[in-house]
């Protein structure tokens, strides 16, 4: 008995070898870096490519592209309110150890028929598993739920995207799709992956990365803020004290 299960784990991982060797992604950007200015208000990035085979197009189902966009992945904590004498005040925290500050995923079709739970795990591609949270107080129960307030937060301000059938598939070998970078970006590289999928199972997988950086005086300030901190707060102060006489001038004039 453990003899047939090894030979049949054996013959399993023979196949995934062979269709994802048969089968390759050939990735294209329209653009692999993001300049962040004044006015900038996001950008869209479109991912196009193709299937490169060596030999005919498997039978069976269908092969399955998903594109996955991280940002870089950062610790927050997430706090719970509860209203106490009229006032609400933060109460229970959680750590989360590691969670994107951006993540978007797109799929061919819905993603729960596109990708097992066993291939989510592995690659971490849904977006509860690409966060990452190990631990949580004992005296918390309910530690997931500051995880799912995560996500339901950061979907709600479309940081965090799920948009399944959003990748076109022509003839099991060209798919396109395009993903929307919100304004609020981090600095940093956007690690960008695809997967295709056959009955679920990843069988090959490709990554890039598309840099984003602020330019001009979004960098200098950044900078300043960053190595010259009392500088840039006299300067802050001297910007209000300045906006608040110019506005209280212009206030008296009309008056007049």
């Amino acid at each position: 008995m453990i003899l047939r299960s090894l030979v049949t784990l054996v013959f399993w991982n023979f196949l995934t070898l062979s269709t994802a060797a048969a089968e390759e992604v050939v990735l294209g950007l329209s653009k692999d870096r993001i300049s962040i200015t004044t006015n900038f208000d996001g950008s869209e990035i479109l991912i196009f490519g193709a299937i490169k085979r060596e030999n005919a197009i498997p039978e069976g189902e269908p092969v399955q592209v998903i594109v996955t966009v991280a940002g870089p992945s950062l610790p927050i904590t997430v706090r719970r309110k509860e209203k106490k004498l009229g006032i609400w005040v933060n109460t229970d925290a959680v750590d989360v150890d590691s969670a994107p500050s951006f993540y978007a995923v797109q799929s061919s079709g819905p993603l729960f028929e596109v990708l097992t739970d066993v291939e989510d795990l592995r690659h971490k591609i849904s977006v509860p598993r690409a966060i990452r949270s190990v631990g949580a107080p004992a005296e918390i129960q309910d530690s997931t739920s500051f995880t799912e307030a995560l996500i339901r937060i950061r979907r709600n301000s479309d940081i965090y995207q799920l948009r399944e059938d959003s990748v076109e598939v022509a003839e099991q070998t060209l798919f396109r799709t395009s993903v929307r970078l919100p304004a609020a970006l981090t600095e940093g590289d956007y690690v960008t992956r695809i997967f295709l999928t056959r009955e679920g199972r990843v069988v090959s997988s490709y990554q890039t990365t598309i840099n984003v950086q602020k330019v001009g005086m979004e960098r200098w300030l950044f900078e300043l803020s960053r190595e010259q901190p009392l500088i840039y707060g006299l300067m802050s102060l001297a910007i209000a004290i300045a906006a608040g006489w110019g506005a209280s001038a212009a206030f008296r004039l009309i008056r007049t």
